[in-house]
């Protein structure tokens, strides 16, 4: 494929609808004669121009920021034609309304293109309604740049915690990163092994839940048990006995999928609802003070975006959640 990168603007039809102030920069791309076999848009330039992802590349198609042969491509699945000229105006990023915070932070790995950190108990990862500031997100902006594909409200945020769940979440500092770590998640290469406590004792030692989720029918603030084709998405979760106490358990789970309160939803359909959960627990109080549902994310493990080296990183478990253990071995 031929890419040919122009500086400045040289289409007259672009001038008439972008000032300068207004553009970050402009890209011309000619499609090669040799090899072609009709692709669709959106896959052709996120290889010509891989620092963009696919879905980058996707809105700014639907935005009206492509134009093939001097007319507006709003189609990502438009089939490029051999000798097509693309022209590709690449808007500045948007300004960011979000105002860094000097919060400290609890690093678990860090290098030039991501870091993990240990999100406490109590902490909203992004902002959103009721939560404009002291969230993650507003404690990176103040440590570190982080990639623009979550957008302005999400900047670097490849997964999300719970508010109330504490452990090892992953941030990417660039775009290819971000990209990287996402197809890891999508593949489910990446590992994720999280710690709780249930109420009740499971009869076997392991098993599997695969039962879609969905948005619950009725209370739109929770999530539930929804069939694929009334809106669920597929949903897996493994889970394994690390200990029996009286009455309770600590199970280990594994996600394969990332649905949103994944594991809390899965562990109160099995009837062993996760400790000190306010949404899909029981209500009934043990006797101890705990900032959150007793759900750590304890293990991360992800291939490097650019070295491709296995990082494994351990979250340290909370006092709190080692106060709770020996209060119910004591029991």
């Amino acid at each position: 494929m031929n890419v040919i990168n122009t500086v400045g603007i040289n289409n007259l039809a672009i001038e008439e609808r972008l000032s300068d102030e207004e553009v970050a920069e402009v890209i011309e791309l000619t499609v090669a004669t040799d090899d072609f076999t009709e692709p669709r848009i959106d896959l052709w330039l996120a290889a010509q121009l891989p620092d963009f992802s696919r879905s980058r590349w996707q809105k700014l198609i639907s935005q009206g920021h492509v134009r093939v042969g001097g007319r507006d491509c709003n189609d990502k699945k438009y089939k490029l034609k051999s000798g097509d000229r693309v022209c590709v105006i690449i808007p500045p990023p948007d300004a960011l309304d979000l105002v860094p915070e000097a919060i400290p932070l609890d690093i678990l790995y860090e290098d030039q293109c991501l870091l993990i950190v240990n999100k406490s108990a109590g902490m909203v990862v992004h902002p959103s309604a009721g939560h404009s500031t002291g969230t993650l997100v507003h404690a990176l902006l103040a440590h570190c740049p982080l990639s623009s594909i979550g957008g302005i409200q999400r900047p670097g945020i490849v997964h999300r915690l719970d508010k109330d769940t504490s452990g090892a979440i992953a941030i990417a500092k660039t775009d290819i990163a971000h990209q990287h770590l996402q197809q890891q998640l999508q593949a489910k290469t990446a590992r994720r092994e999280y710690l709780g406590v249930v109420y009740g004792t499971p009869k076997v030692d392991s098993g599997t839940i695969d039962l879609p989720i969905g948005r619950h029918p009725i209370d739109r603030q929770k999530n539930a048990i929804v069939p694929i084709d009334r809106g669920g998405r597929s949903a897996v979760t493994h889970w394994q006995i690390e200990e029996r106490l009286r009455g309770f358990a600590l199970i280990k789970f594994r996600l394969e999928t990332g649905r949103t309160h994944q594991i809390r939803v899965h562990a109160a359909q099995m009837g062993h609802p996760i400790v000190g959960d306010p949404v899909y627990g029981t209500g009934r109080s043990i006797g101890i003070n705990l900032p959150g549902q007793a759900l750590h994310a304890r293990q991360l493990e992800l291939i490097h975006p650019h070295t491709a080296e296995l990082i494994s990183v351990t979250a340290p478990i909370p006092s709190y959640f080692l106060t709770l253990l020996q209060v119910l071995r004591k029991r």
